[in-house]
């Protein structure tokens, strides 16, 4: 039996075993997908431990996403986003003497654009500079749009800036206007998880837009909410949470992932 996780702290939150066994089960893959919840302190010794133990695949979330970048080896694009999620061990029969570090997030962000048919050019707004907001703007920026990045602290949305070709940076209180010309908005904060907020004026929402929010609980944001009553395209965050599971999936088991399985049992749960 193959087995997979999620290492973080904490985890008894997440949706991801239901999804991941759901499509093990379809596929007929004699897998499991099991949660980790080391100590901060005791991360690379839970990553030496996962490989020792022959597990074939881990995803990574908060707080370890930057912290496990030392202890594989990550692809170019989770290089330049400073952050993994996903940990490849290689095959039972062909262990990697260094597991490989992605970050599938970006995948996720750009193919849920993808099945919502929005076509990725022009301009996009990345609310938070954090890391799903660092995914996001590289992922639309690699995909050619230019993207400009609001966040709180205006030095962080500037610093982030920098790293991307062509994008800048903004403090939240220029979203009204920048949003107001944007063909995509991404809001990748925790706002509007805990509360009836948005971070996005609904004033700067028009028809033209397409907006996704990474939140997906509750799965209908105040954003969404007044994104939908002007007629412009919503995304909720679920479809990101899918897409970057499907990415996983695909690469851990080189097969097309059962994407129609892995939502129901996704959103059976949300």
């Amino acid at each position: 039996m193959q087995v997979f996780g999620l290492v973080g702290n904490p985890v008894g939150h997440s949706l991801s075993p239901p999804m991941h066994e759901a499509a093990y089960e379809e596929c007929g893959i004699d897998a499991r997908y099991v949660t980790f919840e080391p100590d901060p302190d005791d991360l690379e010794a839970a990553i030496e431990g996962a490989h020792a133990l022959g597990i074939c695949g881990l995803n990574v979330t908060i707080p370890f996403k930057q912290g496990v970048l030392d202890l594989v080896e990550p692809d170019d694009l989770a290089a330049r986003i400073g952050a993994v999620n996903t940990i490849d061990f290689g095959d039972a029969d062909d262990r990697a003497s260094v597991p490989t570090g992605h970050n599938t997030d970006a995948e996720g962000v750009r193919r849920a654009f993808g099945h919502h048919d929005v076509s990725l050019d022009g301009r996009a707004v990345v609310v938070g500079a954090g890391g799903a907001g660092r995914a996001a703007a590289f992922a639309l920026a690699d995909a050619g749009m230019s993207v400009a990045i609001a966040n709180r602290t205006v030095e962080r949305a500037d610093e982030l800036a920098d790293e991307i070709d062509g994008a800048n940076g903004h403090g939240l209180d220029a979203l009204e206007r920048v949003v107001a010309n944007a063909d995509v908005v991404v809001n990748a904060t925790s706002v509007g998880m805990e509360a009836n907020e948005t971070p996005v004026p609904a004033e700067a929402l028009h028809a033209d837009l397409a907006v996704l929010d990474a939140v997906y609980s509750p799965i209908e944001t105040r954003l969404l909410r007044n994104a939908a009553a002007v007629g412009a395209t919503t995304i909720d965050g679920g479809w990101m949470l899918l897409y970057q599971g499907v990415a996983a999936f695909e690469r851990w088991t080189g097969q097309d992932a059962p994407i129609d399985v892995m939502n129901e049992a996704l959103r059976a749960r949300i």
